[in-house]
């Protein structure tokens, strides 16, 4: 079933821009294979991650993204059985979106001080991808 998996961690200091490019390699030699796509919105301390393919794949990606030491705190903050992929063509795509635009994700809640409040009212609202997708175009 396509499914979307959407979750949030924090950033850890080890994480350079050069890490960040090796995972973006590595999701775009995997992710085809099994047909997942996706984005990585990230900033100096935090990532949104939204995911795309077959639940079961997912949760098995989900489980591999938990023990990466580059982040911490992962917290699925959405999961649901979609129409249709919102990024068909990308095996993954990666932004850096600063602090401004996870407070514009958020409704412009302090991202540190209530992690991500702000996402998962908008995934209740419906407007968590049509966010995600702005940042992408």
């Amino acid at each position: 079933m396509l499914t979307n998996l959407i979750y949030t961690s924090k950033r850890c200091p080890i994480c350079t821009e050069e890490e960040i490019d090796k995972i973006l390699e590595v999701c775009q030699s995997n992710n085809p294979t099994k047909d997942i796509t996706g984005v990585l919105l990230y900033s100096n301390d935090m990532f949104l991650q939204y995911l795309e393919g077959d639940r079961k794949e997912l949760f098995h990606l989900y489980d591999d993204i938990k023990k990466d030491i580059r982040h911490s705190d992962a917290v699925m903050v959405g999961c649901k059985p979609i129409d249709e992929r919102t990024f068909p063509v990308w095996g993954m795509a990666k932004k850096n979106i600063g602090k401004d635009g996870f407070r514009s994700i958020s409704g412009g809640r302090n991202m540190d001080k209530q992690q991500f409040d702000g996402i998962l009212a908008d995934l209740e609202n419906g407007q968590l991808v049509s966010t995600i997708r702005k940042f992408f175009k």
